[in-house]
């Protein structure tokens, strides 16, 4: 069996998988959000943890199988959230603060005005964002002045998620990241891959607070009696999730992309051994596994992060009442040949790539007396596909790369219609395996590769199930139109801005 533990950002699922991938047990497990202030969103590391230790007991139970069944664990995290620890008692210093957290945006902005934006994008492939970890780190350090002299003397450990739970199944014996998670800092060098002295300097982070970085596939420790689970199950596997899900949808050389459809939405094109840095308005990251044959030990991908995605059917649900469940969307879309001319732009919290537009403001144009709601909801829809295809647009146009297909996988992908729209307003297919938890899957991959399991990636067992299949089905000329009024409530949306 491999378990495979994925860390999010409201909940952890534990899958548990047999060496043909398949679904032996699962479970999730929620934990709370803190909102000590507006726009400050922070984690209990031990909420947590507690979360993790419950969720692999219900998978155990769930799969009728004993922790004596696992031959390897694979662990994937929300990115960017970051937390501190004290190195000998193990205890966190104080809440993790989460990817979602905005204190940090006036330093941030202090580093544009200061002109470090492109210096930081062609040594990270990042932007300075509070999205990011450097800045968060940045500000628990300067939080307690004593907290720094400690981190300077090596008394305290600084990590991502993952790095929080290697600590913790290995009773605290190893403090480790991988590639995935460390590219996401605003502290690692794309090119180098190492953490990078100038960076440090420029966040005044000590690089003794700091994991040890390791290739995403292969042994990072073994589990100790104190985790709860049985001593010595190696830990074997470990990405960030977007990462991992690219890699449990099997994207494994350049030009395979798959995009994940989520409170946001999160598209990445693998663009291989060589970081594409050229679009400032593109994220340049790490993606899982070694590329076999290649001189470089990495693979790399672009990446592109709509803000708001299955979000918008939520508003649709909570705030206007539209709807009652998400799943009530798909009928409403079909009950309409069209939108009536309805363009709605949910730039609730600015717009994200390709835009980078924080003060764009939400919008709805083009209603008359004969709109309905099921000409808003088909809207709300229209609206993720419409973001997905502006960032499949920017990424074939920076990377010279054509997409053969799209590869999809998230909540919102569930919906068909959805699916088929996304596909022609893209013109390529659209492709959703059956098993649409791809984080969990991704983890479970790089685990099994790197406990041996499978020898190689062209020895992983392919998906039992076929994956649906959504072919474009839509007219050049419908697309072009389309697509031209979306970019003009675009337009609107980015001028509505106070």
């Amino acid at each position: 069996m491999i378990l495979s533990i994925d860390q999010g950002t409201t909940g952890t699922t534990v899958l548990l998988m047999d060496e043909d991938l398949r679904l032996r047990g699962r479970e999730g497990q929620e934990f709370p959000q803190h909102y000590p202030q507006p726009g400050w969103v922070e984690h209990d590391p031990e909420e947590i943890w507690t979360s993790c230790l419950r969720a692999i007991e219900g998978a155990f139970v769930s799969g009728g199988v004993s922790a004596n069944d696992v031959s390897a664990i694979g662990i994937t995290n929300q990115r960017e959230t970051v937390m501190l620890w004290d190195r000998t008692t193990g205890r966190p210093l104080q809440h993790a603060l989460v990817w979602q957290d905005r204190r940090t945006a006036p330093m941030c902005d202090r580093l544009r005005q200061e002109g470090r934006t492109e210096w930081l994008h062609a040594r990270t492939g990042l932007l300075p964002d509070p999205y990011f970890s450097a800045t968060k780190l940045a500000w628990l350090l300067g939080h307690d002045p004593e907290w720094r002299v400690r981190a300077e003397r090596g008394e305290l450990a600084a990590g991502t998620v993952d790095t929080w739970l290697l600590w913790k199944l290995t009773g605290g014996r190893v403090h480790a990241t991988d590639p995935t998670n460390a590219s996401r800092t605003l502290l690692y060098s794309l090119r180098d891959l190492r953490w990078d002295p100038e960076l440090l300097d420029l966040f005044h982070i000590p690089e003794a607070i700091l994991p040890e970085v390791k290739p995403s596939s292969g042994l990072f420790g073994e589990t100790a009696p104190e985790s709860g689970l049985p001593r010595g199950i190696p830990i074997t596997g470990v990405a960030g999730d977007q990462q991992a899900a690219l890699y449990g949808q099997r994207c494994f050389g350049p030009g395979d992309a798959k995009c994940t459809y989520g409170t946001g939405a999160f598209l990445l094109v693998i663009t291989g051994g060589e970081p594409v840095l050229s679009n400032p308005h593109l994220l340049a990251t790490v993606a899982c596994g070694k590329p076999e044959g290649r001189e470089s030990p990495v693979n790399y991908a672009l990446e592109g992060s709509v803000f708001i995605c299955g979000a918008v059917m939520q508003w649709l649900r909570d705030g206007l009442g539209l709807i009652t469940v998400a799943a009530e969307s798909e009928m409403l879309a079909r009950s309409v040949p069209d939108t009536g001319g309805v363009y709605f732009v949910p730039a609730f919290v600015g717009l994200g790539a390709p835009y980078w537009d924080a003060d764009a403001r939400g919008l709805i144009c083009g209603i008359t007396r004969g709109t309905t709601r099921a000409h808003l909801v088909r809207a709300g829809l229209e609206a993720m596909a419409y973001q997905v295809a502006d960032l499949v647009a920017e990424m074939m146009q920076t990377s010279g790369i054509s997409l053969p297909s799209l590869r999809v996988d998230g909540g919102a992908s569930t919906n068909d219609w959805l699916m088929e729209f996304q596909s022609g307003v893209l013109g390529i297919p659209v492709e959703r395996p059956r098993l649409i938890e791809t984080t969990g899957v991704g983890a479970a991959l790089l685990a099994g590769l790197g406990a041996g399991i499978w020898p190689s990636e062209a020895a992983i067992p392919q998906p039992s199930a076929p994956v649906t299949r959504y072919e474009p089905m839509m007219s050049e000329e419908d697309r072009g139109r389309l697509l031209e009024g979306w970019r003009g409530a675009v337009a609107r949306a980015r001028s509505a801005s106070p």
